[in-house]
């Protein structure tokens, strides 16, 4: 693995620790909006990314590489709406697909085939990422002003979970 490709994983890997911390973030101001249901979601989403991150983290120390972490940027905190918080995050799912293309880009130039492998997995949990905010966000504008449709929702999510999946 040539160092570029290895610097940008590097870079990724810290790219889903700052996912997890804007998450984080997200579910704080959930929870300060009495919204415990939302705040469960972005806290599994949390939990979801840091698996993430553990997993090139793993990667980069079983192929013989050093995993370096670097300086979280702070997230925002402030949100106008539910609405506001998960067009924020599919934004923020939108520009982490970006990078694993650009990582698989990397990898398929450099011809590395283990590297390769291991990227198809990402690629395929972000069109489940995407998706996922993206059918959210439907539902949010559909219920609008409808309070007993958004607390279901908030019930909807309190019962969220992560639960690793099988290596």
């Amino acid at each position: 693995m040539k160092e570029q490709l290895m610097n940008t994983l590097n870079e990724q890997m810290n790219f889903e620790f700052y996912s997890a911390h804007v998450y984080l973030a997200m579910a704080a101001y959930c929870s300060g909006e009495s919204l415990d249901g939302f705040a469960n979601f972005f806290l599994v989403q949390a939990e979801e990314e840091r698996f993430h991150a553990m997993k090139i983290y793993k990667f980069l120390n079983d192929r013989d590489y050093r995993a370096t972490l670097a300086a979280l940027p702070e997230p925002n905190n402030e949100y106008s709406s539910m609405l506001d918080a998960f067009e924020h995050a599919f934004a923020h799912e939108q520009q982490n697909t970006k990078k694993f293309y650009h990582l698989a880009d990397l990898a398929l130039d450099e011809r590395e085939h283990a590297t390769i492998y291991f990227l198809k997995w990402f690629i395929d949990e972000q069109v489940e990422e995407e998706a996922l905010f993206s059918n959210i966000i439907a539902k949010l504008k559909r219920i609008e002003t409808d309070s007993n449709a958004f607390y279901m929702l908030d019930a909807e999510f309190a019962a969220r979970s992560f639960t690793p999946p099988a290596e």
